[in-house]
């Protein structure tokens, strides 16, 4: 009920944000994931800019059933490798500890774990008030969102012990 819940808040603020105004509401990127390390994850991540938050939404395939994985945006929006480690590290233009996203202390990139339901796909949606779509120092265009293989804990530093990469996708602006 939860999900059902999140899923129509999720595409009412959608909605709502279908005009680009003149603050850059509106305004969107897409991250395709791929598979990486031999997975067979991939799936898309959609960034919608909304007033001074991102309305987030992603969905995921080719996970393991009923799993949980550390899921964030990473520095660079180079997803070659492929490990994808040529994502470089989580975005932290603001220099903070890594975090929960419910702790005012955490990085920009850092977003909450993905649970996979019976068939290995997830879905989320939430949002965020540390990045944005539009121009600036926390601006996720041209960055990388990165699947791990584990949970974030949001404690251990600076990466959460997430574990492997196993979806990467460039943050294009669509």
């Amino acid at each position: 009920m939860k999900r059902v819940l999140l899923g129509l808040a999720a595409a009412a603020a959608l909605a709502g944000c279908a005009q680009t105004g003149p603050s850059g509401e509106g305004e969107r990127a897409v991250a395709t994931l791929q598979p990486k390390s031999g997975t067979s994850t991939q799936g898309t991540v959609t960034f919608t800019q909304h007033g001074n938050h991102v309305m987030v939404l992603a969905d995921v395939t080719g996970l393991p059933p009923n799993s949980v994985h550390g899921f964030h945006v990473h520095e660079k929006g180079d997803c070659s490798a492929p490990d994808a480690m040529s994502a470089g590290g989580h975005f932290n233009p603001s220099n903070k500890p890594h975090g929960s996203i419910a702790n005012p202390q955490h990085h920009a990139g850092d977003m909450p774990n993905l649970t996979s339901d019976a068939s290995g796909r997830a879905r989320a949606s939430f949002h965020l008030t540390d990045i944005t779509v539009t121009p600036g120092a926390n601006s996720v265009v041209d960055r990388a969102v990165v699947v791990h293989t584990g949970p974030d804990d949001y404690q251990t530093q600076p990466t959460g012990n997430s574990g492997g990469r196993i979806a990467c996708g460039t943050v294009i602006k669509s």
